[in-house]
């Protein structure tokens, strides 16, 4: 068996489907489910459960498919370094690296610092995909996924890059017209600006300097999904907003946005909250992985 015969039973392991895989790999979909047919003629074993309407591993495809994953990656990790060694550019990362983040920290904070790392790894493509949604690093191929959230579940490997503070803003007009909330509890008698999520909905808790904690009810007549929106509504005075820091910090800055509580710590769900790196677990983290993760800590250090 080479090498091609297992990254198609991995990626046929991985997608679920002869055909997907095909389309993935540009082939032929009774192509795959020959090489895939071969490699179980040549084990002896029955890798896939075949029905018209699904495929899934069985259990010998199961113990088979957790052994040799992890050599797969050794292996491509080290064409990909035996291929900058010969290129004379030794630990010098190439290929393509897929990494997502969430819309707003992808914008504010990643794409700024692009321009930098390619200048520093020019033999490297990077393909970053913005969603607020959680992608599944498996299924997508996603080699570093940048995370908001206090903790995460499934087999991932996660490390964390900054620690996240969020701040109860309003515009200087909003507070000439509206009068500004001396303390927490005054949000009751504003109409808030809301991010969809339900945790973000209802409730915002505050934490003063002595680890006092108070919850607070909120409500508000606009509600955005996307954090960059929810700060433009307020720099426009359509009322107080809770955003993180690192999207607030310019705004309060230059004076388009004051910080109602300075004194307090806030949050709609826990305060250790950040911004985490993830990555499929691996016995070997690529070099292009390391790389970027190097780099990012490097600019929140």
């Amino acid at each position: 068996m080479d090498f091609t015969t297992l990254r198609t039973f991995v990626d046929v392991a991985r997608l679920g489907s002869f055909a997907d895989t095909a389309r993935e790999q540009q082939l032929d979909p009774s192509s795959v489910s020959r090489t895939v047919a071969s490699l179980e003629h040549e084990l002896g074993v029955r890798l896939f459960q075949r029905t018209t309407r699904k495929l899934s591993l069985s259990e010998a495809g199961r113990a088979y498919l957790a052994r040799i994953s992890p050599l797969m990656d050794e292996l491509e990790q080290a064409g990909e370094e035996a291929l900058a060694l010969s290129k004379g550019v030794n630990n010098h990362a190439q290929g393509t690296l897929r990494m997502t983040a969430s819309v707003s920290f992808g914008i504010i904070q990643v794409a700024p610092i692009l321009r930098e790392f390619h200048r520093l790894h020019p033999q490297l493509k990077v393909e970053l995909l913005l969603t607020d949604n959680n992608m599944n690093l498996i299924n997508d191929r996603i080699d570093l996924a940048v995370r908001l959230g206090s903790q995460f579940e499934g087999d991932v490997v996660l490390t964390k890059l900054m620690r996240t503070r969020y701040r109860v803003c309003a515009s200087p007009s909003y507070i000439a017209q509206n009068g500004s909330p001396k303390a927490p509890a005054d949000l009751v008698k504003h109409r808030c600006l809301m991010l969809t999520l339900p945790e973000f909905r209802h409730e915002w808790h505050f934490k003063d300097n002595k680890g006092r904690v108070q919850s607070v009810s909120v409500d508000g007549d606009i509600i955005i999904s996307n954090p960059l929106a929810l700060r433009s509504c307020a720099i426009d005075g359509m009322g107080p907003v809770l955003l993180t820091d690192w999207l607030a910090k310019d705004a309060i800055a230059d004076g388009t946005l004051v910080d109602l509580f300075p004194h307090y710590q806030a949050t709609a769900t826990s305060f250790d909250t950040g911004v985490w790196l993830l990555y499929p677990t691996r016995a070997y983290l690529p070099l292009k992985v390391r790389v970027m993760m190097d780099f990012l800590k490097s600019k929140w250090r």
